[in-house]
């Protein structure tokens, strides 16, 4: 196909765009060396073939080991049939898959009305935000579990709830911070989507007791109270509530009681902001908001964990093309969290500049959990498509709606519309009864780096002397 010259100037700037992020993330931030997938294929080979525990491997040279649920030890066992390399290719093939769902869920109608030329971008842009780019280097799952959790949301958005709730179990399964989607589906007043994911979930964590019983009791028993096994609350990658306040004491240990009223706050805040946005029918504002509370609830939340801000980026940004001051925040959030402006305080975090500094992350997602525009009107929400058969039934022939006389409609149905029992208008589904909302076809769419190897992982870096 011939190139015309505005599709020669668009493929010129995608090339320019993909070549400056290549530069970038192979020289600025250095890459992670698939430190976290070298744990879970180490974990696993040791436990197949060696006939040792998952909780008693470490990285040669760290104290560093598995720390996931064991349900997420067996659904790595392909790993056993690999070498590292392998892994490392499968595990790249699946975060892909994982960024292509997400894309779909959060922003699939606006990328289609742009083409090729708008997926291109937005893929690039997606290639520069920290937590994606370390996701990838580490070889983490937050995008896998991401993308089960918006699948979640996806159904229960498009009228097929019946399978709601699947993906939250899994994912809870696989890591426990996701559990507090759960508690989102029973605010929600969805009990039979939390009574699958709970399901789902207690049928996940009973198999991997019936395939390794002793990795987990040690798992339930000591293993999941022991945060020391993840790393260090005070790490500059831990952008938790529990991380501001481990920084803040350092080197005493971060006051409980402070947590706790810290995180009832939070608690309180994410439950009335979900719960309108819920009221209005915001399915996706209110799993925004919940991502961002499970950031800031959990002990700890290291950087490539900001992953379930995603959401409230689409949001920000969807709502920003109307709202011009709303796009030049959701830029400035974007261009920070691309920066990793937090390791600029990597060795010393103390100071007024350095509570303010070492924290960016943080007050990125308190500000959303805040202020991020949930629960607009519908014409504002990403264009998620309901089901035909949930299309609301037009009025009843006894009762016709009114129009101006100067319609093309008349202003009484036929009479042998009348014979026939028919509606002008809309047809009806006589298996339905009562009111719904219509379909989404109906509505109109919304208009420092790290920079040595031993900060190779986010849990790798010991304090200084």
């Amino acid at each position: 196909m011939r190139l015309t010259g505005t599709d020669r100037g668009r493929l010129l700037f995608v090339l320019a765009l993909a070549t400056a992020v290549a530069v970038f993330t192979a020289t600025v931030p250095l890459l992670r060396d698939w430190f976290d997938l070298r744990v879970y294929h180490g974990a696993v080979d040791a436990w197949i073939h060696h006939g040792g525990s998952v909780y008693d491997y470490r990285v040669p040279g760290t104290e560093y080991g598995f720390t996931y649920p064991p349900f997420a030890a067996v659904i790595m066992l392909p790993m056993a049939l690999f070498g590292l390399h392998a892994a490392i290719a499968v595990g790249l093939l699946l975060n892909l898959a994982a960024t292509a769902f997400v894309l779909h869920v959060l922003a699939g109608e606006r990328l289609r009305r742009h083409g090729w030329f708008g997926l291109a971008v937005t893929v690039c842009l997606l290639a520069l935000l920290e937590p994606v780019r370390d996701t990838f280097s580490f070889g983490q799952v937050n995008l896998v579990l991401l993308a089960l959790v918006l699948g979640d949301a996806w159904l229960l958005s498009t009228g097929r709830a019946r399978w709601a709730g699947v993906g939250i179990g899994l994912a809870a399964a696989i890591k426990l911070t996701p559990a507090i989607f759960i508690v989102l589906l029973l605010l929600a007043r969805r009990p039979r989507a939390a009574g699958t994911a709970v399901g789902v979930a207690a049928t996940a964590t009973a198999l991997a007791a019936w395939v390794m019983p002793d990795a987990s009791r040690f798992y339930w028993t000591e293993a999941v109270w022991d945060t020391t096994r993840i790393g260090r609350l005070d790490y500059v990658s831990n952008q938790s509530l529990q991380g501001v306040l481990a920084r803040l004491a350092d080197p005493a240990e971060p006051s409980r009681a402070a947590w706790a009223l810290a995180a009832l706050a939070v608690l309180g805040v994410w439950v009335w902001r979900a719960r309108r946005a819920l009221a209005a029918d915001d399915v996706l504002g209110a799993f925004a908001l919940t991502g961002l509370a499970a950031c800031l609830l959990s002990p700890i939340t290291w950087v490539h964990h900001l992953v379930w801000l995603l959401p409230s980026l689409a949001i920000l940004f969807g709502e920003g093309l109307r709202r011009r001051r709303l796009l030049w925040i959701a830029g400035c959030l974007y261009v920070l969290l691309c920066s990793s402006v937090v390791w600029l305080w990597f060795d010393d975090a103390s100071g007024i500049d350095g509570f303010v500094g070492s924290n960016t992350y943080v007050w990125i997602t308190l500000g959303l959990l805040l202020g991020l525009p949930v629960g607009q009107a519908r014409v504002n929400r990403p264009p998620w498509r309901r089901r035909t058969r949930d299309t609301a039934p037009a009025p009843s022939p006894a009762a016709p709606a009114r129009v101006p006389a100067s319609a093309s409609q008349p202003t009484e149905p036929s009479s042998a519309a009348m014979a026939a029992g028919t509606a002008v208008g809309p047809a009806v589904d006589t298996r339905r009864g009562g009111r719904s909302e219509p379909t989404g076809s109906t509505r109109p769419a919304a208009p420092k780096p790290q920079s040595s190897s031993e900060r190779a992982s986010s849990y790798t870096a010991k304090p200084p002397a």
